[in-house]
Formats: C-alpha cells, sequence, structure tokens
C-alpha cells in the first residue's frame, strides 16, 4: 500500500512538472523569452539608480544591456502584488506578448524571481511624452504641429487595438503622458498595457476595489465608484489630447498651486467665452489651426461627466481622420478638485464632480501627476 502511495506521488509531480515545462516551451514558441534573473541583474548594474527610467504605481523600470548589445526596458513590479498563482502568470504574460500594434511598446518576455515579477519591454530611446511636453523647456518646443497630430491619432489607433482588435479586450486605466513613449521617429507607442489586468487577476471587470491611475486622468466614475468600462480610456485619452495641443499638464489640486485653475477648466472657460484660440500655438496656420481647434473639440468631447456622453474609439479615430465630420456640442466637463474643496458629495449639480481624498477608493493612485468664434469645417 504505501508503495503505490509512493508510486501515485512520483507520477503526479512528473506530470505537474511535464505541464510546466509544456507550459514554458508554448511561451518561448510565443516569443515571450523567459529570463533568468541573474541576466537582468547583470543588464541593470543590480537595479542601480543611475539604471532607473522611472517609478509608477506597477513599480520600477530601469534600462539594460543584454551581453550580446541589445538594449531592454526592464520593469520589476511591486513585490507580491499580482497575487496570482504561477500558471495564471504565465497566461497573463503571454496574452501580452502576442499583443503586437505598432503604436504599443512590444513585450519581450519576463522573468520570476522569489516573490518578484519583471517584466522586459523593448527600449524606446526619446522617452516618454511629458518630457516633451511639460518637463524639458529646451525640448518642448521640438514638437511640431504634424508630429503633435500623429501621436494624439497614433494613441487612438492603440487603444482602437486594446479596445476592438485585440484577442482579448484590454482596458488601461492609466493612460497618461508618461505611459506615452515616443520613437525615433516621434511615433507614440503606449506603455504598462495591460499590467492593471495582470494585477487584478485576468479579466476585465464591471467594477473594481482596486483603482489603479492618476489623478487628473482617472474619470470620474472610475475614481470615485471603481467602474470600469472602455469609456474611463475615452477619458484619459480626452486629458491626453487637451494636453498635446495646448502643451500644458492637467494637474490635480496637489501638483498646482493654489492660484491656478486645472486645464479642463481653463479650455472649458476658453471654449464658452469663444476665444479657444488662446490654447493653441499662435504660429498655427489654415490647415494645422484647423486641426488643431479640432482636436480640442474632440478632447472636451472626452472628458464628458456622463461617460455614456464620450464618443468610442472607433468614432474618435472617424473624427481625427475626417475633418468635414460635424461634431457634436460638448457639454460641461468633469473637473476634480482636491482635499481642500469646499464641495459636498460628488457629484455635484450640473454634472460637475468634486471628490475630495478620503473619496478615491483605493490607494493605488499616483499624482501627477457653445458657440466657437474660431471656425473649421464640421
Amino acid at each position: 500500500m504505501l508503495i503505490l502511495t509512493v508510486s501515485a506521488i512520483i507520477r503526479f509531480k512528473r506530470r505537474k512538472a511535464k505541464k510546466h515545462d509544456n507550459a514554458f516551451d508554448n511561451m518561448a514558441r510565443g516569443k515571450c523569452t523567459i529570463y533568468d534573473f541573474p541576466t537582468l541583474q547583470e543588464a541593470t548594474g543590480n537595479f542601480s539608480e543611475k539604471h532607473k527610467l522611472g517609478e509608477g504605481g506597477f513599480g520600477t523600470v530601469y534600462k539594460g544591456n543584454l551581453p550580446h548589445g541589445q538594449e531592454i526596458a526592464v520593469k520589476k513590479l511591486i513585490e507580491g502584488s499580482t497575487g496570482q498563482g504561477l500558471d495564471q502568470i504565465r497566461n497573463e504574460v503571454l496574452l501580452l506578448a502576442q499583443l503586437q500594434h505598432r503604436n504599443l511598446v512590444r513585450l519581450q518576455g519576463f522573468c520570476l524571481h522569489q516573490n518578484e515579477m519583471l517584466l522586459v519591454y523593448e527600449y524606446i530611446k526619446n522617452g516618454s511624452l511629458d518630457n516633451f511636453l511639460f518637463v524639458d523647456s529646451s525640448r518642448r518646443n521640438t514638437l511640431n504641429w504634424d508630429e503633435q497630430y500623429n501621436i494624439i491619432l497614433g494613441i487612438a489607433k492603440g487603444i482602437m487595438y486594446l479596445h476592438e482588435d485585440s484577442s482579448v479586450r484590454i482596458i488601461h486605466r492609466d493612460l497618461k503622458a508618461n505611459n506615452i513613449l515616443l520613437n525615433d521617429a516621434m511615433d507614440p507607442k503606449i506603455a504598462d498595457f495591460g499590467l492593471a489586468r495582470l494585477q487584478i487577476g485576468g479579466h476585465t471587470q464591471t467594477k473594481t476595489s482596486r483603482v489603479v491611475g492618476t489623478y487628473g486622468y482617472m474619470a470620474p466614475e472610475y475614481a470615485i465608484h471603481g467602474n470600469v468600462s472602455p469609456k474611463i480610456d475615452i477619458f484619459s485619452f480626452g486629458v491626453l489630447a487637451l494636453e498635446i495641443v495646448t502643451k500644458r499638464r492637467n494637474c490635480s489640486f496637489d501638483d498646482c498651486d493654489t492660484d491656478t485653475v486645472n486645464l479642463l477648466t481653463d479650455v472649458w472657460t476658453c471654449w464658452t467665452k469663444g476665444a479657444i484660440s488662446e490654447m493653441i500655438d499662435q504660429s498655427l496656420e489654415g490647415h494645422s489651426r484647423i486641426q488643431a481647434l479640432r482636436c480640442i473639440h474632440i478632447g472636451l468631447l472626452c472628458v464628458q461627466s456622463d461617460p455614456d456622453d464620450r464618443p468610442d474609439i472607433p468614432s474618435i479615430i472617424f473624427m481625427l481622420n475626417r475633418n468635414d465630420m460635424e461634431l457634436q456640442t460638448p457639454a460641461q466637463p468633469a473637473f476634480f478638485f482636491g482635499e481642500d474643496s469646499n464641495s459636498a458629495s460628488p457629484p455635484c449639480q450640473q454634472g460637475i464632480y468634486v471628490y475630495n481624498r478620503s473619496e478615491v477608493i483605493c490607494e493605488e493612485i499616483t499624482k501627477n501627476g457653445l458657440t466657437i468664434t474660431d471656425p473649421y469645417p464640421r
């Protein structure tokens, strides 16, 4: 009896090991490389500060150089943050590695080391969009209008792929300027897609108790109630479009001084006064000026308080490509204020959302951070 029991245990362990080996073989065939920890450790100088590229709600990113000269970006996820077993992690990473689009950062592989999860991406030399828009004053004017428009359209196409064209719908949840990387041709590539999915457990939810995102980019129904839908990415895209056109950050209360009004408020104020041209580069003329004004119009449509009033991503791409398409008149957008706001619980009158920090449902959030007189074809 003892011999039979031991034999059964041995067969079970062999089957389990074979199952895992086959699974990892399948990952290799799916162009998802399994890296060993010492290789990534050496490539990043033991994850040294000088190799650090950035830090966010999901973890820290380091630049790495593999022995054969290939440059990589290694994202070291927050320890134990996935809360998943080996099989589930493997399936999730394989899924993300299969998502291939010119406007997505390519996931090349991963490494599991004790309780740590590391993701390996292609390295994008120009870095993130926020470095061109907000940070480095010597670079912020290097984006001409054609590049700005190409970035807006490229981000929309990347979202279209995630929402509509990939094998499974991915809702990004944290679209923002420093999650948009620019390659040598200044084409945008969306980073960190699918990480909320990987952390929360492998399926798109309609409601979550774990909000991941950034103040200033989060749709109100997501930040306050945890409601998840593709429309929360549409809201973030609208903020991005307005930031790109105006080259101004939509700061949250924490990022602004007490006399500063956020970008959505400023854009809406100019819109209602018929002075929206004040928000664009005054050097723009002709077709470029028309495109910039149209992008502001589309951006305002995307940041409506009610998600049902926001367009879906196919409609946005159609609006961007068809200058003769008539656009609806936007209503007042959702506004965000910080913990010193005098307003009561959200939503308040006229569809404006005002929330205190205590009303956001979790802590996995990073700070960042009527008539128009300018005519253009509709």
